[in-house]
């Protein structure tokens, strides 16, 4: 919109005001031939010209409210005034010019046309009757002067949609961002939530079990006790060396160039040896089987596949029958199979762990499912419980012959009879 801006900040605030104020001017400029006693072409001013002045600054008070009655009664009036008076009304037809503008402005563009060349033919038709003359300059201007107002008119209406436009877009996109924002912010949380349980729970899982251990042989056998107090130091370091990347994340103000962060590498099937030896040392025996040929991993999928046995593992050991549980990690061509099975109580099986309302299985289901993998949870006709996950992985050459070992060929146990004590 052309203009000061603190023009547009006034008549934008107060547009009651910029009208009395036009109609003001519009109405005073009328009664000024009246003081003078003539117009400044000479012709000499009647009552007829106050009754004009009046109407026109009547008429630009309600041009808002009512823009094509408010152009009607413009045109209208200026009839009159020749007809009544024999010579045309300068300030009803600036008022006509002006309820041009506010028409163009505000009312539909058919309309506005229409009423628009309805005006120009009405004013051009009083002139000529005044004048005696179709081809005068008066009467070439009156489509000029309703032309060029009508033009102003419709060019503010376009900006006016124009910044309308804009600003709606500016809103969505805002809403939009503020909306994607809590999306991340809302997936965040539960990543983090879902590292810190299965960091936390495993962990802690190990320590109180090795805390009853040394509890238990403190008096009689301080040397057993002494080595499970000493698991208990190394499954400690270990979770604060996997929360320190996720304190990490939480304390960091955003700038993704900070030379600080951590370079730890993230956990995967690469570390399942020492996984297997903090359970071991827990009290779990663990027979392993690993088929199908070894190879690297997609970083997702390769956290997804430890987390997954990490808490399957946690799970068999805290809620199993007995302290043993069946591991196999199958890399097929397209698909990594992991399946965990372990014997239950005589009781049944919480139905937490069974269906998948705790939170560890429901976390372990959110991981699979993010990387496009399966999960099957449930008891088998054999009444052991079952843990079964397909995880995709890129198309791999020819598998391998199967192998029960930890990689060397030798059946592989993860616990000794030591292993099982407490």
């Amino acid at each position: 919109m052309i203009g000061p801006a603190w023009l547009r900040r006034v008549t934008g605030a107060h547009p009651r005001l910029l009208d009395a104020t036009l109609a003001t001017l519009v109405g005073g400029t009328g009664l000024l031939p009246l003081l003078f006693g003539r117009w400044p072409d000479g012709v000499r001013p009647s009552g007829a010209d106050a009754v004009a002045a009046a109407a026109a600054f009547l008429l630009l008070l309600a041009r808002r409210r009512a823009p094509l009655p408010v152009l009607a009664l413009a045109v209208l009036g200026e009839v009159a005034f020749v007809v009544l008076a024999s010579y045309p009304s300068r300030v009803l037809k600036i008022a006509a010019l002006i309820a041009v503008y506010t028409v163009a402005r505000t009312v539909r563009r058919r309309i506005a046309l229409i009423a628009v060349s309805g005006t120009a033919l009405s004013l051009y038709a009083v002139i000529t009757y005044a004048t005696d003359s179709a081809t005068g300059p008066e009467a070439g201007a009156v489509f000029a002067w309703t032309g060029m107002f009508a033009a102003v008119g419709g060019t503010v209406r376009t900006w006016r949609d124009y910044v309308a436009a804009m600003e709606e877009r500016a809103l969505r996109a805002e809403a939009s961002k503020e909306e994607e924002a809590r999306r991340r912010v809302a997936e965040e949380r539960l990543r983090i939530a879902r590292e810190l349980h299965d960091v936390i729970a495993h962990h802690i899982a190990l320590i109180t079990i090795q805390a009853g251990v040394a509890g238990h042989f403190l008096r009689g056998r301080p040397d057993q006790a002494e080595v499970a107090l000493g698991h208990i130091r190394d499954a400690g370091r270990t979770v604060l060396d996997e929360l320190g990347p996720l304190l990490h994340v939480l304390r960091q103000s955003g700038d993704e160039s900070d030379e600080t962060q951590p370079t730890e590498p993230v956990p995967g099937l690469s570390r399942l040896g020492g996984l297997l030896e903090s359970l071991t040392a827990a009290g779990l025996s663990v027979r392993h089987r690993q088929s199908g040929h070894p190879r690297p991993l997609p970083t997702a999928i390769d956290l997804a596949a430890y987390r997954v046995v990490q808490e399957g593992l946690t799970n068999a050991h805290k809620h199993g029958a007995a302290a043993e549980a069946s591991l196999l990690v199958d890399y097929g061509p397209d698909v990594l199979r992991i399946r965990i099975t372990n014997p239950l109580h005589s009781d049944p099986y919480p139905a937490s762990a069974a269906t998948g309302t705790g939170h560890g299985l429901t976390g372990m289901r959110e991981r699979t499912h993010a990387v496009g993998g399966s999960l099957h949870a449930g008891v088998d006709d054999d009444g052991r419980f079952r843990l079964a996950v397909h995880l995709p992985l890129p198309t791999a050459g020819p598998p391998a012959d199967t192998r029960t070992s930890d990689g060397s060929g030798t059946a592989l146990r993860a616990n000794t009879a030591e292993g099982r004590q407490g």
